[in-house]
């Protein structure tokens, strides 16, 4: 029994590098290789190889196995029987000489019995639910469900669990934007009674001179598209009809953005990750694009952009 951290009499505890005031629970096995930080809980029926690092205050749940290769960050929740995989194409008594990566980033949350495929990375603050497949890395702050799993909005990390605050279109104030190069454009709306008219020009509610357009309407739920940066294109959002959210975020902050109505107008610059969801029924957006279509000006990846956006930033 380690005066630092607590042994459950029924564990096995075979590493020495395990943190202050962390619990080990009864028919827990850790080996000797892995290294576990201060604070944490790792419950019963867990099983912890050598080649696995855990940060501080990470909670693990019953029935558990963390696998080589797999890091864990501070403030993680793993939820009963979240599967870990290191291996793509498994056989039995074949071995990788090196096994994916696989990175569970600070503040994230996986939902009971999910699965993680090898060489994923799981955002700061994700949210993955209960039984998601998860096959590509996941965005921070993202909420991921189903198999396979996507992305169906995106969550503040907020003490209360509240939702995150937006910025909408109803309010006629100008809203504070914290993300980098994001701009919100208004253009005047005439109405009478044959019906609304709203227009922009070039230094007047368009910030660009659109070089295409596309329009994206009959969206059939509500879960989010988009969800790329480009290197290049500068974007304008226009919502002509119902309503929807963009998410904004430039590596570094992120803001939720409510479309709902031509009056208001929503810029994403190059080199800020943009995702559209919460589409109501009815909604038809119009984006205007600055640049013509290249399928090599898009970063579809999450982790990508961060690094290219560090490059960008540099």
């Amino acid at each position: 029994m380690s005066d630092s951290f607590f042994q459950h009499p029924q564990s096995l505890v075979e590493s020495d590098r395990i943190g202050k005031g962390t619990r080990v629970w009864a028919f827990a096995h850790i080996l000797a290789g892995a290294e576990i930080g201060a604070d944490c809980n790792i419950c019963d029926h867990t099983f912890i190889e050598n080649d696995v690092v855990i940060g501080d205050r990470v909670t693990i749940k019953c029935g558990v196995q963390v696998w080589d290769g797999v890091r864990i960050e501070d403030d993680v929740f793993v939820g009963p029987n979240v599967t870990f995989t290191n291996d793509p194409n498994p056989r039995s008594q074949k071995h990788l000489d090196r096994y994916p990566e696989t990175v569970i980033c600070r503040g994230a949350s996986l939902g009971a019995n999910s699965t993680i495929l090898p060489g994923i990375r799981v955002g700061e603050h994700a949210m993955i639910g209960a039984g998601a497949v998860v096959t590509r890395d996941v965005p921070r702050h993202a909420v991921l469900t189903g198999n396979p799993g996507r992305i169906v909005r995106y969550a503040e990390d907020t003490p209360s669990g509240a939702e995150p605050e937006t910025v909408g279109a109803a309010s006629r104030s100008m809203p504070e934007i914290i993300v980098d190069g994001v701009s919100l454009h208004e253009a005047p709306v005439i109405r009478d009674l044959r019906g609304s008219l709203s227009a922009r020009e070039t230094g007047a509610g368009l910030p660009f001179a659109p070089a295409r357009y596309f329009v994206v309407y009959d969206v059939p739920s509500p879960k989010v598209r988009g969800a790329h940066a480009h290197r290049r294109c500068k974007q304008l959002l226009v919502v002509l009809r119902g309503s929807m959210s963009c998410l904004a975020d430039d590596g570094q902050n992120k803001q939720e953005f409510v479309l709902d109505g031509p009056e208001r107008a929503l810029l994403l610059p190059p080199m800020v990750w943009g995702a559209q969801y919460k589409f109501s029924p009815d909604a038809v957006l119009m984006v205007l694009a600055s640049d013509p279509y290249d399928p090599d000006d898009y970063i579809r990846d999450y982790a990508e952009f961060i690094e290219e956006r560090q490059a960008y930033d540099a």
